[in-house]
């Protein structure tokens, strides 16, 4: 028989408490490792970001003064008052009747134009219509209609007038056609010499005023054109610009006696700015303006006057001066850069110093931490803009890599790119 081994119940507690002891330390390591990356997270947060394509500008708000190429053009009738010929902002050529004043007797002129155009059509619709067929006739009834539907149609003023016009001129040859045909066309072609001979007096004693040179019209005359000129640069500074006590955002009233042909080239926006980037602006540097309808024009910096703590800048625009033709004193958008592309925080990039020897040596260059399927790489990219929140980025070329960081042709091979919709960590643990 064999004999059982007598059990020592004094190592039991000592084996329970070994045990309980290491397991007491995991769970202590566990806790301490899980309160320290809940520090860690609140600390520096790791997320996930999905690259977007975005883009990143630095602008500022200015007021401006609008300065043009303008010739004020006035006859010797203005106190007449004056008839617009061509619309506001209109393109004209030189020589072009661009406007014409009131005659003396204009008013009783027209009103007995307008009573025997009343007589001439009684006279011809009493007439026997078989007696007056002509294919002139019908040709200009024909007209007359379908100028009739189309002006129901029209919205912009210049072209119903002008409708308006070519359907009384048919209506006066329709019946000097009329006088010529009928048996009582003596009555009818006396008429129309009456209203020809008024009709020549009310032309006759009219000013008609022309373009001196090719450009926009405009009736919009504040009295400094003569003031705010490209040749007045030099004279120019804020004070100056500030006594001219105009406000802003105002339309320049229309003038009833005179207008003016503007340069439809060019114009100029001058401006003073406080900020550092326009501390650095030089004349030459190209910008982008934001006008107050949110139409962006380009601009290019012409001249600068340094006053103080701040510069006046001059920008001239070579697009928008229908837009500009309204205003003096505007407010707008300076564009100073604008960059579009791969958009990530800035919180996602990994800044480290170019290795030696290279091109960039000891310049900053970043990486981001990019994530698939759970597996992270570090991915070199280039930052081509930075503001306080987020830069764009691009992907180095083979050249770049190897001419400008130095990389071998292993290292090239072996480059990942990040792509459009690719997933990123922001404060990525390095």
């Amino acid at each position: 028989m064999k004999k059982i081994g007598k059990i020592n119940n004094e190592d039991m507690p000592k084996k329970n408490m070994k045990k309980v002891t290491i397991a007491y330390i995991i769970g202590l390591a566990i806790l301490v490792y899980f309160v320290y990356s809940i520090i860690q997270l609140i600390k520096q947060p790791t997320d996930v970001f999905v690259i977007e394509n975005g883009s990143l500008s630095q602008e500022e708000n200015a007021v401006g003064y609008v300065i043009r190429d303008e010739i004020v053009v006035q006859g010797n009738n203005y106190k007449n008052g004056m008839i617009q010929i061509k619309a506001e902002g209109e393109r004209v050529a030189k020589g072009d009747s661009i406007f014409r004043y009131y005659s003396n007797n204009e008013e009783t002129l027209t009103k007995k134009i307008q009573e025997l155009d009343i007589k001439i059509q009684e006279a011809m619709e009493n007439e026997n219509q078989t007696n007056l067929f002509s294919s002139d006739m019908k040709v200009l009834e024909s007209q007359i209609q379908q100028q009739l539907i189309e002006l129901a149609q029209l919205k912009d003023v210049q072209k119903i007038e002008e409708y308006k016009k070519d359907i009384n001129n048919k209506i006066l040859r329709k019946a000097k056609i009329a006088g010529e045909l009928s048996p009582s066309g003596s009555y009818i072609r006396k008429l129309i010499e009456e209203r020809s001979s008024y009709e020549n007096s009310l032309n006759s004693g009219a000013e008609y005023v022309t373009a001196p040179e090719s450009g926009i019209v405009s009736y919009r005359v504040d009295g400094l054109e003569d003031v705010l000129t490209p040749d007045s640069f030099s004279t120019l500074n804020k004070k100056f610009l500030e006594d001219l006590n105009l406000r802003t955002g105002e339309i320049v009233a229309t003038s009833e006696e005179s207008g003016k042909i503007i340069n439809n080239f060019e114009a100029y926006i001058a401006t003073n700015l406080e900020s550092q980037k326009a501390k650095e602006a030089e004349v030459g540097d190209k910008v982008t303006l934001r006008l107050s309808n949110s139409e962006e024009i380009s601009a290019e910096i012409v001249y600068i006057i340094e006053e103080g703590n701040s510069k006046l800048i001059i920008f001239k625009v070579s697009n928008g001066l229908d837009l500009l033709a309204n205003y003096r004193k505007i407010t707008f958008d300076v564009i100073w850069w604008s960059y579009s592309g791969l958009k990530v925080p800035n919180d996602a990039l990994i800044k480290e110093t170019a290795k030696e020897g290279s091109k960039l040596e000891g310049q900053d260059i970043y990486y981001i931490v990019r994530n698939r399927m759970g597996y992270t790489d570090k991915i070199l990219v280039k930052v081509l803009k930075q503001n306080e929140s987020y830069s764009i980025i691009t992907n180095y070329t083979s050249e770049e890599l190897k001419e400008e960081l130095g990389y071998s042709d292993e290292e090239i091979n072996s480059t990942k790119n990040i792509v459009l919709h690719d997933e990123i960590l922001i404060n990525p643990k390095t």
